[in-house]
């Protein structure tokens, strides 16, 4: 598998192109004013406190106050307390928590009033961004995420990750662990620590470390409330959280960007370092890796796939719904079960990319086509799972039901990324999807056609005027790109009565 990184770096944000193997898998937006991102630390003062939930509002800085609920607070929130008084008075200056004496957990069923009042200042961390009128969920259970473990204060637990499956590494990355975890810390071992060495977990505990120091240091000269730790920038992040030996090349548009991110990878992985690129040309970068188009084609209500197959998105207020179309494909399969499974198995793949594109989170019900074999569906249950492998976003996937319908839940951190793909219609007032989705439901049939078992000759296809232009410019054109797959050459006809999306292939059998 190959893997690139592709970032746009504009006046005012900054976007991020995960590709696998040329196909857009993650698509990220770093905003220059964004405040409010998953992983920061707030000095935060605790709001109203309500009884009946169990919870606590905080004021964070954000015009709605972020929500708190007592199982977020961390069994050690007391010793917490007592850490964040001695540090804001300038009476304790030993910030490793090696002198630090703790105080008892919390009683895990006990009450929010117990532990917190109003008026109250209290370090918390984002859990999940504001979203449409809600402000953001916070906890008081902090961790600092490095490279190859996370460093979780007030706590002694030494835990790895579940994704690696080896118990015998297991054992040896604990041993490790704890021969080098500072007292009053946890650690988390993450799934890129496996195979590595003492030395570099180490290096990695460090500078988080330095980071816990930067932010006691903090607490001490500021008001309330106030960021007192920022997560990594959205390069740095992504490239902490995926980078692996499947990289081949991370292109950006912006010198010291380009600059940066080397610097980053000396520290993190430093045989990658000579990967990074600077896109020069005249063609915008999103174009040149063929970004643009994916987008437009990936983001619709309608998602097309191959052998003529489409998926429906639906988004309500309470989950998303997915429906999956086989489309008028040519059936080459023995019967239905198998053209079903096929199909299903097609849009599993796409589904597990799109969740992750989209970052969709919440409830996701999936309608795929029925089968009536137990067999099948579990064919298909499990390829889903495989397919989402790689979604790092945490995610639960239910069997499919005899209806065909499929279950997910995906925790959700952020807005969903939702990108117009729609455009002004020339025929008519409203508006219509962009040309290239059009050329993708186009080229999914001729694709049938050409490859269908009946040979055809005078291959013609009558489009409105505007996208008979479209396929026909300039010498490198569409057309031309499908005379050279298919060796054969596709008359195009402009039809003036034709709506803008509207188009008809005809063609003669040839003769044997």
């Amino acid at each position: 598998m190959k893997t690139e990184l592709i970032i746009r770096s504009n006046s005012s944000d900054i976007d991020f192109a995960l590709l696998r193997d040329g196909r857009l898998v993650e698509l990220n937006k770093e905003v220059s004013d964004n405040k409010f991102s998953v992983g920061d630390i707030f000095l935060a003062k605790i709001g109203k406190v309500m009884t009946g939930l169990n919870a606590a509002f905080v004021n964070v800085g954000y015009p709605k106050d972020g929500f708190l609920h007592y199982h977020d607070l961390g069994p050690q929130v007391l010793s917490l307390n007592k850490f964040i008084k001695k540090v804001s008075t300038g009476k304790f200056k030993e910030f490793t928590l090696k002198n630090f004496k703790f105080i008892d957990d919390i009683d895990k069923d006990g009450s929010i009033n117990d532990v917190l009042k109003s008026g109250q200042n209290l370090l918390v961390q984002i859990v999940k961004e504001p979203i449409s009128t809600k402000g953001p969920r916070i906890s008081s259970e902090l961790s600092i995420a490095g490279r190859y473990l996370v460093l979780v204060p007030f706590s002694n637990r030494v835990s790895v990750s579940q994704k690696i499956i080896d118990n015998k590494e297991k054992e040896r990355l604990k041993k490790l662990a704890k021969s080098i975890k500072p007292k009053g810390f946890g650690l988390i071992l993450r799934t890129v620590a496996e195979g590595k060495k003492v030395a570099e977990l180490d290096k990695d505990l460090q500078n988080s470390l330095d980071r816990w120091k930067t932010l006691c240091k903090r607490i001490a000269n500021t008001n309330t409330p106030s960021k007192v730790l920022s997560e990594l920038d959205r390069a740095s992040s992504i490239l902490r959280d995926v980078m692996n030996d499947s990289f081949t090349s991370i292109v950006t548009n912006d010198e010291s960007l380009k600059i940066e991110i080397k610097e980053y990878l000396q520290n993190i992985y430093p045989e990658k370092e000579n990967i990074v690129r600077l896109h020069k040309s005249s063609v915008p970068i999103f174009e040149r890796y063929g970004i643009e188009r994916q987008i437009k084609t990936s983001f619709g209500k309608t998602v097309s796939m191959s052998k003529g197959a489409y998926l429906v998105i639906e988004h309500t207020e309470a989950l998303h719904v997915i429906d999956v179309n086989s489309g008028n494909r040519s059936n080459k399969a023995k019967n239905q079960e198998e053209t079903a499974l096929e199909v299903n198995l097609i849009a599993a793949t796409e589904i597990a990319r799109q969740l992750q594109l989209r970052d969709m989170g919440g409830i996701i019900v999936v309608d795929f086509i029925d089968m009536k074999s137990a067999e099948n569906r579990q064919k298909l249950y499990q390829h889903l799972r495989d397919a989402m492998a790689l979604d790092r976003t945490k995610h639960k996937i239910l069997p499919p039901s005899k209806f065909g319908l499929v279950q997910i839940t995906r925790q959700r951190v952020r807005p969903e990324l939702e990108i117009k793909t729609s455009e002004p219609n020339p025929n008519k007032n409203g508006e219509v999807e962009a040309p290239i989705v059009l050329i993708d439901k186009i080229e999914s049939e001729l694709d049938k056609i050409v490859n269908s078992s009946t040979v055809y000759k005078d291959i013609v296809l009558n489009v409105h005027p505007f996208i008979a232009a479209y396929l026909t410019k300039n010498m490198n054109s569409i057309r031309f790109k499908w005379f050279m797959r298919y060796k054969k050459w596709i008359k195009i006809t402009p039809r003036d009565a034709y709506f803008y999306l509207q188009y008809h292939f005809s063609y003669k059998k040839k003769n044997k």
